[in-house]
């Protein structure tokens, strides 16, 4: 048997159908606009507490570097001042003619050169005041003043055309060279020194190389040689995401190698 829903009852009905599938529709769409509020603020809130610990780190660091610098000032920097002054007042009573005076007057610039540089580093600035300057007349001023001239034979050899480094990895570069310059004017007894600094396509590297008595591979390999400041170096090294390769045998001399790509180094 069949049977035909009467015209009048089809318009009662399919209204009802289309309202509630509009209902049902809109029901949907108020339950994903609520869960999509709620992750935004699960997200929010997250955001928030990461903010607040990353504000937290650097309020930390900060008093730290305070604490530090305050340290810092309070002992080495007041006693280079203090040494300063003792030195600055016999090479006064000196005479110009005594065979010590060139020897204190070189040590009263060194002392000075590590015033100014502590007072620098202090102020949060750069630890090298020719830090402006490039890498090779940085060298070649630390050569001049800290080699005695009559006894080794210094030199320095800049391969490819000179390029401007960042500032940050300019400073560490500086400072490794210097402390193996150091190492070398300490520890070596060498004739001869050369730092090569090579600017190459994709690369920056810089070479501190002496003729002296060399390292013990031993203290070469050790990661606790601190008494050679090589931690240190290889530290700053690490924290520029450049390579630090030390080659050195007994009697045989040292050379000390830094080198990074020319995309980290280069200045923008």
């Amino acid at each position: 048997m069949e049977y035909e829903v009467p015209q009048t009852v089809q318009n009662c009905l399919w209204p009802s159908a289309k309202k509630q599938k509009s209902l049902t529709w809109q029901r949907h769409t108020d339950a994903i606009w609520r869960a999509t509020g709620k992750v935004r603020g699960w997200f929010r809130r997250l955001d928030e507490k990461q903010r607040a610990r990353e504000f937290d780190f650097c309020e930390e660091r900060r008093l730290e570097r305070l604490r530090i610098a305050g340290e810092l000032h309070d002992t080495l920097l007041q006693g280079f001042l203090g040494a300063s002054l003792i030195v600055g007042i016999t090479l006064q009573n000196m005479s110009e003619n005594s065979p010590g005076t060139a020897s204190l007057r070189r040590a009263a610039q060194l002392m000075q050169r590590a015033i100014d540089e502590g007072r620098a580093v202090l102020q949060g600035l750069r630890s090298s005041p020719a830090s402006l300057d490039s890498l090779e007349r940085e060298f070649s001023d630390l050569l001049r003043e800290a080699a005695p001239s009559n006894r080794v034979q210094a030199r320095i050899l800049v391969i490819g055309q000179q390029k401007a480094v960042k500032a940050e990895i300019q400073k560490q570069i500086y400072l490794i060279g210097r402390e193996a310059l150091v190492n070398v004017l300490r520890h070596a007894n060498a004739t001869a020194i050369e730092v090569e600094i090579a600017y190459l396509r994709n690369h920056l590297r810089v070479v501190v190389r002496d003729n002296g008595c060399g390292i013990d591979a031993q203290i070469v390999r050790s990661e606790q040689a601190s008494h050679w400041g090589l931690q240190g170096m290889r530290e700053r090294a690490k924290g520029i995401g450049a390579e630090l390769r030390i080659y050195s045998r007994r009697g045989a001399g040292t050379e000390v190698e830094i080198s990074l790509p020319s995309g980290i180094a280069a200045a923008s």
